[in-house]
């Protein structure tokens, strides 16, 4: 079930549009993404490097790299701990490319998924000390390894922190209590009295500008470490983080960078996905790229990745990155597998739960998040995707807008031996005897009601045909990169007639309409969802016999409201406006 709206978001667009050089239909668009005010405006449309925040503003950040820069000094051992995802490894690259150049005896360490868990653990840290590491650096992860750097300090290491997640806290008769732990200095700009103005920034980012300052201080030009713009962009797409404000604007900067890469691996995982560098757009990040990247991570180790970016020779690189292309196809097979047995159960135990708490014992406890994702989707309601580990239970969550993942786990978090996430997202470890329990409590606790599980569908502007040109595709270009939280604008038209119906490619997996508008404008549009529910939706709607019309490209009955996507198809050399439908009714 859907709940189709447009979005109606006041201001002077034509205004805007003579200001700033654009239609009133692009102004209108900027509007209903929250941009208000010229100054914003200019920012959204040409945000540049000049436009980033002071990396200087971090809380922590000048204690770090002071304390870093007296580790070089003395030449003390410094081990980078980052994370098995996309972001991790990015932001592992960084800051061992970034200590390199500084003369830093480094190493790294990411953690493999199965055995150690996410971030920071004894185990990690045991092995450093028994190296004789005297410092640990984090990224993407160490805010929440509470004893664990208990357990550093108590060795007498310094343990320095960045990273970029929720900071951990107790609900109290007081109030909330965020918890801290010892670590020597700690930049993450989600620290209540950290005076950074945007706190959404990736792990590479923060580490990213952590090494700004660090290259500032030891006299290097700070232009070098725009080298690394490319990765912060690339794990800005990766690790799904809101595409506003300086978000926006590292994405931008990076898929500049990554058009003329010079990183070897970068460019052997684009060729080998048979791309051109000058065409990766966030898409190919987001869809392509970056699930090859979080695949070693998953089904094998995230170290196969970090050497891909680290790799500088072009033939290692190549082998490195067909690897990483061969473990990702195994990773979507598996995870097709795992997305029907999780429907199946909900379809036969827990379609009325308002929470969906998923026991698949035997999917491999690395596709857990995609899986949740994917039932989510389906359903549009909260899901936790629990699976067997050798210690128990470990699962991930993902969550609906209207339902804040972390914060109802910390109402029942006597079920789990660790967890942590944030709003939209979380992982967890529990005993397998507490998972019925769990399932009933968070249900039991759940404040969703049935128009919460209803999903909306934000519609930008009811938009006829007759507007539609190769200009105003263009224009919408401006409005990239698009991803979560600054989606690619969505149309409306209603009682389209459909002229003709094909069903095209060799595997039926894409539809091809040509449709006509109530005042007679005709446009081709194609739709690559589940086409069998489309034609079956129409079909019952209006006859099969319509149907077999449409087919023909006869005159039939057939009449639908469509949300649809505006972009250009070349055929021959030849550009011409299409529709993308998303939705229909």
């Amino acid at each position: 079930m859907e709940k189709w709206f447009v979005l109606k978001k006041g201001a002077d667009f034509n205004g805007i549009g003579e200001r700033f050089q654009i239609s009133p239909v692009l102004a209108r668009l900027i509007r209903n993404r929250e941009i208000k005010g010229d100054a914003e405006i200019e920012k959204y449309l040409n945000g540049s490097r000049k436009d980033l925040y002071d990396p200087h503003l971090f809380k922590d950040v000048e204690k770090l790299t002071d304390i870093l820069i007296e580790k070089i000094e003395s030449h003390a051992k410094i081990r980078i701990i980052g994370d098995y995802d996309t972001d991790g490894v990015m932001s592992t690259y960084i800051l061992w490319k970034s200590l390199k150049r500084c003369g830093a005896e480094v190493s790294t360490k990411l953690p493999e998924r199965l055995t150690d868990g996410y971030g920071l653990n004894e185990n990690l840290i045991k092995e450093a000390y028994e190296d004789g590491i005297d410092t640990i650096l984090t990224c993407d992860n160490g805010i929440s390894a509470i004893s664990e750097i208990a357990y550093a300090k108590s060795l007498g290491m310094t343990v320095l922190v960045t990273d970029h997640h929720d900071i951990p806290y107790e609900e109290t008769k007081q109030g909330r209590v965020y918890k801290k732990s010892q670590a020597d200095a700690i930049v993450n700009p989600k620290q209540p009295d950290c005076n950074y103005p945007f706190d959404k920034l990736c792990g590479a980012a923060v580490a990213w500008k952590t090494m700004q300052v660090l290259y500032e201080k030891m006299g290097f030009d700070v232009s070098e470490c725009d080298c690394f713009l490319e990765h912060v962009g690339f794990a800005t797409v990766g690790d799904v983080m809101d595409l506003v404000d300086e978000n926006r604007i590292l994405v931008k900067e990076g898929l500049k960078r990554i058009h003329h890469t010079q990183n070897m691996g970068m460019r052997a995982l684009i060729l080998r996905n048979k791309l051109n560098p000058e065409d990766i757009t966030a898409y190919h990040i987001g869809f392509v790229l970056g699930p090859c990247v979080n695949a070693s991570g998953r089904i094998d180790t995230a170290k196969r990745s970090l050497e891909l970016f680290k790799q500088e020779d072009a033939a290692k690189a190549a082998l490195l990155a067909a690897e990483l292309v061969e473990l990702n196809t195994q990773r979507k097979e598996m995870t097709e597998q795992g997305v029907e047995e999780a429907k199946c159960q909900v379809e036969k135990e827990n379609a009325r739960d308002t929470v969906l708490v998923l026991f698949l014992p035997d999917v491999h406890e690395s596709l857990a998040g995609i899986i949740a994702g994917r039932i989510r989707e389906s359903f549009h309601k909260p899901v936790f995707v629990l699976t067997r580990s050798a210690d128990g239970v470990k699962g991930s969550g993902r969550s609906i807008e209207e339902y804040s993942m972390y914060e109802e786990m910390c109402k029942c978090q006597e079920f789990f031996t660790k967890f942590g996430g944030h709003p939209m997202a979380a992982g967890l470890s529990m005993k397998e005897e507490d998972v019925d329990a769990f399932r009933k409590r968070i249900n039991e606790l759940s404040p969703l009601k049935e128009e919460d599980m209803v999903q909306k569908v934000r519609i930008d502007m009811q938009l006829p045909f007759s507007y539609l040109s190769e200009h105003l595709v263009h224009e919408i270009e401006r409005l990239e990169p698009f991803g979560k939280g600054n989606t690619k604008p969505l149309f409306a038209e209603r009682n389209v007639a459909i002229t003709k119906a094909m069903i095209l490619g060799t595997t039926k997996k894409v539809l091809r309409l040509n449709l006509m508008s109530e005042s007679g404008e005709r446009i081709s549009a194609v739709y690559f969802e589940d086409i069998e529910d489309f034609i079956h939706h129409y079909v019952v709607k209006y006859g099969e016999e319509s149907w077999k019309k449409a087919l023909q490209g006869r005159e039939n009955p057939i009449r639908m409201s469509m949300v649809y996507q505006a972009n250009l198809n070349e055929y021959k050399g030849v550009k011409t406006v299409q529709a993308v439908i998303k939705n229909y009714q």
